[in-house]
Parts: C-alpha cells; sequence; structure tokens
C-alpha cells in the first residue's frame, strides 16, 4: 500500500550518516586546523606583518559565523547536499586564492571571506542537522561525538600533512594541492542525500524560522550556550593560529609547533568521543562547565611551567582533550531544547557566537604582538573567559521547551 503522503520520508542509516558525516568534517576541519603553518612562510614571502594574516585568518572565523546561519537555514529548508557540495567549491577557490593573492586585500577576500562560507557549508552546523534529522535523541549525543571526533582526526592527519606540503612543494603549491583535495567532499555528500528533500522542495515546518528564531534568542539557556561558544571560539583559534609562532618565537623549532597541532588533534579524537558519549548519562551543562574551567587551569599551568618540547607536548595532549568537546554537548542541548525542525540553523547562531570569539581571539592575537612583543596578554584574557565560560554553563536548562501555540508544538527532542 502506497505511503500517506503525511508520513515522515524514509531516514538515512546511521552508518551511512556517520561515514560521510565523519570523512567530510575529516577534510574540511583538517585542513583549516593547518593553516596557522602559512603565517611565518606568507608574511615573510609577501613582506607582511602578523597582524595581515591575523586579519584574514580572523575575518574567515567571522565569515564563517555568518555564512554559517544561511547554511544552516537552507540545509533545514532544501537539505543538506547542495550545500555540502557548493561548499565544497567554494573552499577549493578560496584555497587557489589564498596561495595567488598578491596583496594583503585579496588575501582577506579568499583566506578570509570565501574560506570562511566553504567552512559554513562544509562543517558541523550543517552535518549536525542530518544527524539530528536521521539519528534518534536516545544516540544523537553520542553520533555528534563521532562527528566531532573525525574533525579531531582530521587535524591529527591533515596538519602534519600539510606540513610536509609546504616543506616539499612550497607554501603555495602545497595550497594548490589542498584546493583539489578539497573536492573531493563533493562526492561524499551524496551519502547525505535526503528524501524528505527531494527535488529541493521544502520540509514541512511546525514553526517559521522566524518564529524558531526569536524563541531561541529570548530563552536564557541560549544565551548562555551562546556566551560559552564565544570564549571557545577566542580560546582554540587564538591557541591554533598562533602557537606555532608563540613558540617559534621562544626559540623551539618548527618541528614541535607541528607535532604540538598533531597532538591536539589527537586527543581531542578521545576528547569529542568521550564528551558526546558522556553525554548520553551526564548533565550537558556539567561537561561543559568542566571543559571550560579545565581549559583555564590548563593554560595557567602552561605559562607557569619552563617552556621545553616536553611541557609544550603535555599542554597540548590536554589542550586536545578538550579542544572541540565543547561541540557535542552544545548542539545536543540544543536540539534537546528546540527539537530538530530549524537544527541546523540555530547551531549556525550559537556558532556564530563562537566565530566573533575567534575573530578577536586570532585578531588580537596578532595586534597585540605588534603592539607589545608579546602574547601574554592574550593568554590572560584565555584563562580569565575560561572561568568565565565555566560559571555561566552551569545554569542552562536542558529540558525540552514548553510551547503553548499550536504552531510552536513540540518538536520531537
Amino acid at each position: 500500500m502506497a505511503s500517506s503522503p503525511l508520513s515522515s520520508p524514509p531516514k538515512l542509516s546511521m552508518l551511512q550518516v556517520l561515514a560521510c558525516g565523519a570523512a567530510i568534517v575529516t577534510l574540511s576541519m583538517g585542513i583549516r586546523h593547518g593553516f596557522g603553518l602559512w603565517l611565518q612562510p606568507i608574511t615573510q614571502a609577501q613582506g607582511w606583518t602578523r597582524e595581515t594574516f591575523a586579519f584574514a585568518i580572523a575575518v574567515q572565523n567571522l565569515s564563517w559565523g555568518i555564512f554559517g546561519i544561511f547554511a544552516g537555514m537552507v540545509a533545514d529548508r532544501f537539505g543538506a547536499f547542495r550545500v555540502i557540495a557548493g561548499g565544497a567549491v567554494l573552499y577549493a577557490l578560496g584555497l587557489v586564492g589564498m596561495a595567488l593573492s598578491p596583496t594583503g586585500l585579496l588575501f582577506t577576500l579568499t583566506a578570509g571571506v570565501l574560506i570562511g562560507a566553504a567552512q559554513a557549508g562544509t562543517t558541523y552546523a550543517v552535518i549536525y542537522g542530518v544527524i539530528g534529522r536521521n539519528i534518534s535523541a536516545d544516540k544523537r549525543s553520542w553520533a555528534m561525538g563521532v562527528a566531532a571526533a573525525a574533525g579531531s582526526f582530521g587535524q591529527f592527519l591533515m596538519v602534519p600533512t600539510e606540513g610536509f606540503l609546504i616543506s616539499s612543494l612550497g607554501w603555495q603549491a602545497a595550497l594548490l594541492v589542498l584546493g583539489g583535495a578539497v573536492l573531493l567532499i563533493v562526492p561524499m555528500a551524496l551519502g547525505l542525500r535526503e528524501t524528505g528533500f527531494a527535488g529541493a522542495t521544502p520540509a514541512k515546518r511546525d514553526q517559521s524560522i522566524v518564529q524558531a528564531l526569536r524563541e531561541a534568542l529570548k530563552y536564557p539557556s541560549f544565551q548562555m550556550l551562546m556566551a560559552g561558544y564565544f570564549v571557545c571560539g577566542f580560546q582554540v583559534v587564538f591557541i591554533g593560529v598562533h602557537m606555532p609562532s608563540y613558540l617559534k618565537d621562544k626559540g623551539l623549532s618548527p618541528q614541535v609547533a607541528g607535532y604540538a597541532l598533531a597532538l591536539i588533534g589527537l586527543f581531542n579524537v578521545f576528547g569529542t568521543y568521550i564528551a558526546g558519549s558522556l553525554g548520553q548519562r551526564i548533565a550537558k551543562r556539567k561537561i561543559l562547565a568542566t571543559i571550560y574551567f579545565s581549559r583555564a587551569v590548563v593554560i595557567a599551568v602552561f605559562l607557569a611551567a619552563p617552556l621545553s618540547p616536553a611541557s609544550v607536548y603535555v599542554f597540548a595532549s590536554l589542550m586536545g582533550l578538550l579542544w572541540l568537546s565543547t561541540i557535542p554537548p552544545t548542539n545536543a542541548v540544543v536540539a534537546q531544547i528546540f527539537g530538530i525542525q530549524h537544527m541546523s540553523m540555530l547551531s549556525g547562531f550559537i556558532f556564530f557566537s563562537h566565530q566573533i570569539g575567534s575573530f578577536m581571539g586570532v585578531w588580537l592575537g596578532g595586534v597585540l604582538y605588534d603592539r607589545t612583543g608579546s602574547y601574554d596578554i592574550v593568554w590572560y584574557i584565555a584563562i580569565a573567559l575560561g572561568v568565565f565560560a565555566g560559571l555561566v554553563n552551569l545554569p542552562v536548562r536542558e529540558a525540552p521547551i514548553e510551547r503553548s501555540s499550536p504552531g510552536g508544538l513540540p518538536q520531537g527532542a
């Protein structure tokens, strides 16, 4: 018997969603995590200040956040496949432009605006929307942990690869090679085509985008999650982009920075998976608060201890456990509170806050270094923000929001 037109479309298998989603995040996030390796080669070759490079990467993070909102809206309404495929093409164009830009302005437009828009369509918000729509709530936090762990594995895999490409081919040729490699995301995205969005037919929604957004922005717990994510972005992007130069300034070899970034990626595989798994059994607000408090402690101890390759590797390993482990519990709380119908869009808004923090972290790192010749002030800010984020996540309410209007029925969180 034919199915009713009101029946739900068949869901993708969990294995298919996780395999394709993890592969996409591995490549997209893996390439991104290595951008700090290009800071000194590019600024030295072009005669630019570190602030020029840092500003472009700061714009990249802001662009990612802005376009992430709209990528989430489109993915929720028309499906993720087109968004991911389009993002992969933009990524390739951005990497080529990053290699060939002769001026700081063009570098900001390509490495900043274009790659930021590309990352919006090929990373967590869109992938997590597919996970939310196709994987049941009892396994959702775990599945998000698996996807986040894939992004961490991408860092472990891609950062040494990017360092090898730079040393073997030069910084420009290395970017061109990555521009070709990122197009592999397009065939991977075919595995995330959802039948409910066939022919670009908008999926039925109980709430409009405006209703869902107004509801979320007025909800205190959503505001707290946004505040915490701001801190997350500030810390990880400052460290990811500026730590290689910080270590080189202190007399350590570039290999130490490369190994450190790889260790962050390796240990974050475990950190994100553990955070996602714990989210099935422990209050996610407690997981988030613990992560932020722990970051503040780890950074403070790193700065207080004598600097050596060993201390860098210990710091990188501990930070790796905490690096992107905020992502699964944060997104799982969003789905738990508001449901899954507008999940990509709401995750995009929270991620926009993350990217404002990323902009501030990477830009202030460049500005304050050029003004003072040191990164110390930014490290201290990162510690203080970690304490703030831990405190602000403790009162988050995780229960599904209660709606009274017919257009705002609970959405199956």
